[in-house]
């Protein structure tokens, strides 16, 4: 789910850039900066969540590892 966050938050800055160099309306500006601003908290929940999801696969079946990347 990770990578439809990135996804999500990569058009919205390339759609944000297009239209600050075409001089676009700024209601449009608004809506590509919410659109970042949204997707930031998503992604955040999503890697919390695979690195909850990967501790508890990894207590219930020993064969699977942390990789810890700190």
């Amino acid at each position: 789910m990770v990578p439809f966050a990135l996804g999500g938050i990569a058009i919205f800055i390339l759609a944000g850039a297009i239209l600050l160099i075409a001089d676009a309306r700024d209601s449009w500006l608004w809506t590509c900066l919410a659109g970042i601003i949204c997707g930031i908290p998503g992604l955040l929940t999503m890697l919390r969540h695979d690195a909850n999801r990967r501790r508890r696969r990894a207590l219930s079946h020993p064969e699977f590892t942390i990789n810890d990347p700190a």
